[in-house]
């Protein structure tokens, strides 16, 4: 099976240095150099697709453009790019976000992909109007992912839970294909809702023996309810042609915020009701040093931003090693990023994923079928096996 590689739209903007935001920091946290217009998204949708990403993963929350309206008007920007919409139930009907999926994939066909996000933090919750505590929020997650999922099935859904209602909902036209729903968290009410309704379920990049208990977790869970369900992760990465190169990026990206900067964001994500974020912030629980957690594994990035916080850092053949590493537990899909978003795409691109094509585990989406087969002119990478 092939690897799956997806990029990821900063619609909060982009720079040179590590952009702020995510995960209960407040709106306007974010920002950069670069604006997240369409143009320059497009430029970075043209970039990963060019390169042989499958999709793209676009961001939810205050601190950032909405999503479903972005990855809309940027699909007549690009041509086979799948944009991963991530969006939080609490906000949107369930018929009306089926109904949206359904128009997307007619207009966009086969490029919607779906990941839903419960909503971690209760005070930007409350912001949109939603009062429900994490627990209930799980709760009316797993409601809605059950009434939209019989929509897509073409069935008229009469419902009444605990937190979400419908009477004769039924769809003039269901999605074709059906999106898959990518869904993550860490805590035992996420592991129910993903055990039973998710498709692919997401971590965040945690060092491999913690990223090998969660699959574990998960696909035990999923058994329980006679289901399987595919694995990936969340990355930043900083890959160069030596690993001293990469090294001295991250410590540029370092020594580009100040200790101040570093305490206002700690500050802000200690107060995150997330679990996911509390394990991101134990990696390296506000200190400069030690920011290695694991092998080319860099958590230098959660000192500023919140969400996914760490990167791959090193050479070529390093990062293609770490990502092998990842997949021999179970792992099949990589959302990817860096800073900023086009340069970072070409260096991954070009540098890694020509490596992973060689060792048999990644074949370009575009590629003819006899050079998908046998990785045709690409070298193996050094220390890389399928």
């Amino acid at each position: 099976m092939s690897l799956t590689f997806h990029w990821f739209l900063p619609t909060y903007g982009d720079s040179r240095h590590i952009v702020g935001g995510g995960h209960g920091l407040p709106a306007g946290a974010a920002g950069g150099q670069r604006p997240a217009d369409l143009g320059y998204l497009s430029q970075i949708g043209r970039a990963a697709e060019q390169l042989g990403f499958v999709g793209a993963l676009t961001p939810t929350g205050a601190w950032c453009e909405d999503a479903w309206l972005t990855t809309a008007m940027l699909a007549r920007e690009t041509e086979r790019l799948k944009f991963l919409v991530a969006f939080r139930p609490g906000f949107v009907a369930p018929t009306l976000a089926a109904q949206m999926a359904a128009t997307f994939q007619r207009h966009a066909p086969g490029r919607l992909l779906l990941n839903v996000v419960t909503g971690g933090e209760s005070h930007e919750q409350r912001a949109y109007g939603d009062f429900l505590d994490k627990e209930s929020r799980y709760a009316r997650t797993g409601e809605f992912l059950h009434i939209v999922r019989e929509l897509w099935r073409g069935e008229t859904v009469t419902f009444a839970g605990e937190h979400l209602q419908v009477e004769n909902a039924r769809l003039a036209r269901v999605p074709d294909p059906v999106p898959p729903v990518y869904f993550g968290g860490s805590s035992p009410a996420a592991g129910a809702v993903a055990a039973r309704h998710s498709d692919v379920y997401l971590t965040w990049g945690e060092p491999p023996a913690q990223v090998a208990e969660k699959v574990a977790w998960i696909r035990s869970l999923a058994a329980e309810q006679g289901r399987t369900v595919r694995f990936g992760i969340r990355l930043h990465v900083i890959t160069r042609d030596t690993a001293e190169q990469a090294w001295a990026e991250a410590r540029r990206l370092l020594d580009g915020f100040s200790d101040e900067a570093v305490k206002a964001v700690q500050t802000g994500l200690a107060r995150s009701e997330s679990e996911g974020q509390r394990r991101m912030l134990a990696l390296h629980g506000g200190d400069r040093d030690g920011l290695e957690v694991s092998p080319n594994l860099w958590a230098g990035v959660g000192l500023v931003r919140g969400g996914a916080g760490t990167a791959l850092v090193g050479s070529h053949a390093e990062v293609a090693e770490r990502i092998t590493e990842y997949h021999r537990l179970g792992i099949d899909e990589f959302i990817m990023s860096g800073h900023p978003h086009v340069e970072e795409a070409y260096w991954f691109g070009e540098g890694v994923l020509p490596l992973l094509a060689g060792a048999g585990l990644w074949t370009h989406p575009s590629a003819p079928a006899t050079a998908a087969q046998h990785g045709t002119g690409v070298p193996f990478a050094a220390g890389v096996k399928p």
